[in-house]
């Protein structure tokens, strides 16, 4: 999936597509043909970076909803000839999503249309999924038919529907089709269930990896040789050497750790810092700047997962270092460090976002730390980032992190954050917006019966309206 154009942060789509509360404020305000326009634009091509963690799905129905907004536009992006074309689940995936809440909320046009999507679509089996969760048992019955037609009867179709129903999701419409009577419906999904199952005894019975037995060096063979396929095995066998390696075996792993081939090196660096030698941080700040990128790249991972108070007193070292081994000491302070290591976090934050923009990798550890500290200072940095992001994951984070040093968060973006795209980030507003403002108490009031709202959101919102919250 290429990445997406993300519109402005000031514009309606723009908003929209990043999931924020002030997108579904101002798309109520906005001329309903607009709005609807740009809701359908975000539906139907993802605006996410990582599809598979994101939330939009519900954000966006709850906005069809108080739209009143149709599904053609959906309809016809599922029904397009580049549906069996372009079978990547990302191009369908949102649009499905949007239907399943549709339907969880008594549209019956989006509960039709996902059972024909399920008898006709590429992206069927996420179909599927959805009605698992939403159709009734006749409704599941009756896709049996079409959804058994996709296999073949021959031993490559019987394999293939071995693996879709070991592999599902949702297992209630399988179940129910393995109960059918008609012996081409009931029989095939029994005996596709009892191959899955045998399926995976078998791959269960031919474990890889390592052996009882195996030696300091084997396990730096075993290393190597994941490299070699393509497969980073570093941590894994980090931990063989934990099971296999003695006191005498210490000068063969630091010499690995040293100026061993590479899968050995990686494993060696992890395993040393696992166990906290005083040698590893020598050799971590060695292989950080030498001339491999694999070495270097394990050698700050093996950093990051250290413990301890010499970790830590390293990183104050090396958190002004302008390579990747000082942007992990910065997130090893945010993470661990004290309040003297404030202006280090603070430092790293800014040049995060001067130098990578808001969306950085490494300004997730940065803006959780800014928090955790209690940074008043950093306010005007996180607040950039929580309009600027596009990742609906860093936006909540940067309002956690307000909610602890900005003294206007509760009256500010707190109150946008109840109409969030994900539910921790709803979670936090629910807990600190102002309700002094009319829209915070009709929102904490229309979550609290929304049953759609996850249960944590909804716990937050009942400390604040229940019988003893007097606030609302």
């Amino acid at each position: 999936m290429f990445d997406p154009f993300i519109a402005p942060s000031g514009t309606l789509l723009g908003l929209l597509q990043r999931g924020r509360g002030d997108g579904t404020l101002h798309a109520l305000a906005a001329p309903r043909p607009e709005a609807l326009a740009a809701l359908n634009h975000c539906v139907l091509s993802d605006p996410r970076h990582d599809w598979q963690v994101e939330n939009r799905s519900l954000y966006y129905a709850r906005l069809y909803l108080d739209l009143d907004g149709g599904i053609e536009e959906i309809e016809r992006h599922l029904g397009d000839p580049d549906d069996h074309l372009d079978t990547e689940e990302s191009r369908t995936g949102l649009a499905l999503a949007v239907l399943g809440h549709l339907a969880s909320y008594g549209r019956d046009d989006a509960l039709a249309l996902l059972r024909r999507y399920a008898a006709t679509g590429s992206n069927w089996a996420w179909a599927l999924d959805e009605l698992a969760l939403r159709d009734d048992d006749a409704g599941l019955r009756s896709l049996a038919v079409p959804v058994l037609a996709r296999f073949g009867t021959d031993a490559e179709g019987s394999a293939e529907l071995a693996t879709a129903v070991r592999d599902a999701f949702e297992p209630r419409p399988w179940r129910l089709w393995a109960d059918d009577p008609r012996e081409a419906v009931g029989a095939r999904i029994r005996a596709a269930s009892e191959q899955g199952s045998f399926d995976r005894w078998q791959r269960q019975m031919r474990p890889g990896g390592p052996r009882p037995g195996w030696s300091v060096q084997a396990v730096f063979d075993w290393a190597q040789q994941g490299l070699d396929r393509g497969s980073e095995l570093h941590v894994p066998a980090a931990r063989c050497l934990s099971a296999v390696a003695g006191p005498e075996d210490r000068p063969e792993i630091v010499e690995a750790a040293r100026s061993g081939p590479e899968g050995a090196r990686c494993a060696a660096l992890h395993y040393l810092a696992e166990a906290r030698d005083p040698v590893v941080l020598d050799l971590i700040e060695a292989a950080a700047v030498g001339s491999s990128r694999t070495v270097a790249d394990a050698a700050v991972a093996a950093f990051e997962r250290m413990c301890g108070e010499a970790a830590v007193d390293r990183a104050r070292c090396w958190a002004r270092r302008p390579d990747a081994l000082g942007a992990s000491a910065a997130g090893v302070l945010a993470g661990r460090g004290g309040a003297q290591d404030a202006s280090l976090v603070l430092g790293a934050l800014r040049e995060a976002v001067r130098g990578d923009g808001p969306d950085a990798l490494r300004l997730w550890t940065l803006v959780d730390g800014t928090g955790r500290l209690g940074i008043a200072s950093a306010a005007p940095v996180l607040r950039h980032v929580y309009r600027e992001t596009s990742s609906s994951h860093l936006r909540g984070r940067a309002a956690r992190a307000l909610a602890a040093t900005d003294p206007s968060f509760a009256t500010g973006f707190a109150v946008e954050c109840l109409w969030d795209c994900e539910e921790t980030t709803r979670e936090v507003a629910a807990r600190h917006a102002e309700t002094g403002d009319i829209r915070v108490a009709e929102r904490l009031r229309r979550l609290a019966a929304d049953p759609a709202e996850e249960a944590e959101v909804q716990t937050a919102v009942r400390s604040r309206i229940g019988p003893d919250a007097s606030a609302v």
